[in-house]
């Protein structure tokens, strides 16, 4: 009878025992959470503009309705083949900047570089990130004539016969068709825009303004060649 009280006891004790061990186990450790980066998205109106861009360098014939289309995209990325720009075939924060179309609020706020947590530094809670390269080098503001320089450069146009229309400082189809002329006359790469490189061949002088965009250019490129 002692020896069953005992033995009686001592499963008591080893049930108690297991169920102590049990609840005070290390609690499995979360899952770490997906760190979500921003995502440059083009708004409907940038489209927009951006497709009216692409009909005035006869690079895109459909609608400019802020859609995307095969059309679209292939204009595009003829548009950042000519650039040189990353061939996606979107209106990225790249082509948008280039084409001269304003970026939202909120776009401006994504950065070009993102420091991103792996999940596995979010879990353990390091200060220290990896940073993902996004977008690359800043680019610099897309350069522009303006109305004086664009006038001079239809008179040389007009002299040269290679523009019927007036000198009234606006880059009209006509204009831009004399430009690209100009530019296969002269060895210049044919944007059919106003360029630096064509106002220099025009000997038409820059402003303080955009001499300083074209060494922001030169940098910009040459820190793109040097990154490739």
């Amino acid at each position: 009878m002692f020896k069953r009280s005992l033995s009686l006891v001592a499963l008591v004790l080893f049930v108690a025992c297991a169920a102590f061990a049990q609840g005070t186990g290390a609690a499995p450790s979360p899952s770490p959470e997906k760190v979500k980066t921003a995502t440059f998205r083009p708004t409907k109106t940038q489209i927009t503009e951006g497709q009216t861009k692409l009909k005035d360098l006869k690079l895109y014939n459909g609608a400019a309705d802020g859609k995307y289309n095969d059309d679209t995209r292939a204009a595009i990325r003829t548009y950042q083949k000519d650039n040189g720009l990353e061939v996606t075939g979107n209106f990225n924060r790249a082509t948008v900047e280039k084409m001269g179309i304003a970026l939202t609020d909120s776009q401006k706020g994504i950065p070009t570089t993102a420091a991103i947590k792996s999940p596995r530094d979010v879990a353990s809670g390091q200060s220290e990130s990896k940073t993902t390269k996004v977008d690359g080098p800043k680019r610099p503001a897309p350069f522009r004539a303006d109305a004086e320089q664009i006038k001079a450069a239809q008179k040389i146009l007009r002299d040269g016969k290679m523009l019927t229309g007036g000198e009234d400082g606006k880059l009209d189809d006509a204009t831009r068709d004399g430009l690209g002329k100009y530019q296969e006359a002269n060895t210049l790469k044919v944007t059919k825009t106003l360029n630096a490189a064509t106002l220099e061949k025009m000997g038409i002088a820059l402003t303080d303004k955009q001499k300083e965009q074209v060494k922001a250019q030169a940098a910009y490129d040459a820190a793109k060649a040097k990154s490739n």
